[in-house]
């Protein structure tokens, strides 16, 4: 269930590779490659492995192929959703992570198709499941069409990324898990700063920032986008009472490792966040230390990110300003 084979081959395209010149790269044969590649047979993990280095994947590809009592699970909840299983969950959310390790480190193109097959798969599990383990599930499908909608956001197709977060906040109200919630409003307020929309910015971060159950690492960076709204509207007292919110959880937020559904709210990123903010407050010199703090803060695996590459703008602009 994990679209490997589909995974792999985009990954190789966006890398540069055919099939030939990975199968040289790897010194395996081009036609075993050939039959993972087009899902005719299982990778093994010695291939598996190694097409996850050839394209800089830092493991994340590799961890997407389940073991044989995984596949068992899942195709046995597959088939039929009411007997669903702890280790049928247990694998879904394992896929899921690898997924979310994948969007760091590869184009989003090469991780769309998968994920909105994926997604579907276990939006539909969820919906036959009944028991024990539906809750977990429910909290897995959420994850699923949030991370699915922050995709394609990414992939400005903005309508139906849209679509997909209120599915997941609706699914994330329905179980009370106020993270998710909070995740999901937090990536519509990025969809409007891809659309240069500051009303909708400080709307939805805003939004995300009071939701009953948040991260107070999820509300410390919300408030700081939520004011960078403020600010491109000229609202500038506005946008300074919400930095002051947002400075008010940080002992807080220190406290607390951040939620496994946003593993990467740590104070380093934060410090992006507050680069976007004094950059739309027109304190340059203030957005270029804590833009430059925040990607010098970034694990090595994640500075090339495609989501990094807004901040990496910001920086460029607020250097040429300051």
């Amino acid at each position: 269930m994990s679209d490997f084979a589909d995974l792999a081959r985009r990954a190789l395209r966006d890398s540069g590779y055919s099939m030939k010149a990975a199968a040289r790269e790897m010194n395996y044969d081009v036609a075993y490659l050939s039959r993972v590649l087009n899902g005719k047979q299982n990778p093994s993990g010695r291939l598996a492995a190694s097409l996850d280095e050839l394209v800089g994947a830092g493991g994340a590809l590799a961890a997407t192929v389940l073991d044989d009592d995984e596949k068992s699970r899942v195709a046995r909840s597959a088939a039929n959703p009411s007997r669903l299983d702890a280790g049928t969950v247990d694998a879904l959310a394992g896929i899921l992570a690898a997924y979310r390790r994948l969007d760091d480190c590869v184009k989003p193109s090469a991780v769309i198709p998968a994920t909105m097959a994926q997604m579907r798969e276990v939006t539909r599990m969820f919906r036959g499941s009944r028991g024990f383990h539906r809750k977990r599930l429910a909290e897995v499908a959420s994850e699923w069409v949030q991370f699915s909608g922050w995709m394609l956001a990414q992939a400005r197709k903005d309508g139906e990324a849209v679509g997909l977060l209120n599915d997941a906040l609706e699914l994330a109200d329905e179980i009370g898990n106020g993270t998710l919630a909070a995740q999901a409003l937090n990536f519509k307020g990025y969809v409007a700063r891809q659309q240069n929309r500051p009303q909708g910015i400080a709307r939805w971060f805003h939004a995300a920032a009071n939701t009953p159950g948040a991260h107070p690492s999820q509300r410390i960076g919300d408030f700081l986008q939520a004011a960078a709204g403020m600010a491109a509207m000229g609202e500038l007292d506005a946008a300074l009472r919400m930095v002051e919110k947002a400075e008010r959880l940080t002992d807080k937020a220190a406290s607390e490792p951040p939620p496994g559904t946003a593993y990467w709210l740590t104070p380093e990123f934060n410090r992006l966040n507050m680069g976007l903010c004094t950059l739309a407050l027109g304190r340059y010199s203030e957005a270029v230390d804590h833009l430059r703090a925040g990607l010098a803060g970034l694990p090595e695996e994640l500075r090339d990110a495609p989501w990094s590459w807004e901040h990496k703008e910001a920086l460029r602009r607020a250097a040429e300003a300051a």
